[in-house]
């Protein structure tokens, strides 16, 4: 099979700023958003990021759901393994998505369906890390949206890690 010849005639175009160093790209932007330099702007790009940062708001969101969820799962289903790395866990996921949801409140009517998803990969990280069979857990989340943002919330027998903790 023969490779067709390109012609030397014809300049490729060179790659852009965005394609080579995003963050110098990301600084030009700025600089002539800030100077009002409208027609030099790459809105093409500049457009498909900023949609790119809004999903990246509702993934943080269902990855620090997920990340929860999974952990009250074992703090409720291997309650013999809790330890005080599982109770930071839950505490500073609690407060990541409090801290989200604060700088981000259009988040919020968003939360019901990223607790559906984040259940899912909430199970799997349970089932991966207490080796207990997926059956184990309940097919729908077990807990009100509530209780798995409420900093006083842990399922199950009470624990001495959480009194402790708290002195």
């Amino acid at each position: 099979m023969r490779i067709p010849e390109t012609n030397p005639k014809i300049p490729m175009p060179s790659p852009s700023l965005y394609e080579t160093d995003f963050y110098a790209w990301t600084q030009e932007q700025v600089t002539l958003l800030r100077n009002e330099q409208w027609s030099q702007i790459d809105l093409q790009n500049l457009i498909e990021e900023i949609q790119s940062l809004g999903k990246q708001q509702r993934q943080e969101l269902r990855n620090c759901l997920s990340v929860l969820i999974g952990h009250l799962l074992k703090w409720e289903y291997q309650s013999g393994r809790r330890s005080r790395s599982w109770l930071a866990t839950l505490r500073i996921q609690r407060l990541d998505i409090a801290e989200l949801l604060e700088d981000n409140p259009s988040l919020k009517p968003y939360l019901e369906e990223a607790l559906r998803k984040a259940y899912l990969k909430g199970v799997e990280l349970a089932v991966g890390e207490t080796d207990l069979p997926k059956r184990t857990f309940p097919v729908e989340c077990p807990y009100s949206l509530p209780e798995i943002v409420d900093y006083d919330f842990y399922p199950g027998e009470p624990s001495k890690l959480v009194d402790e903790s708290e002195q």
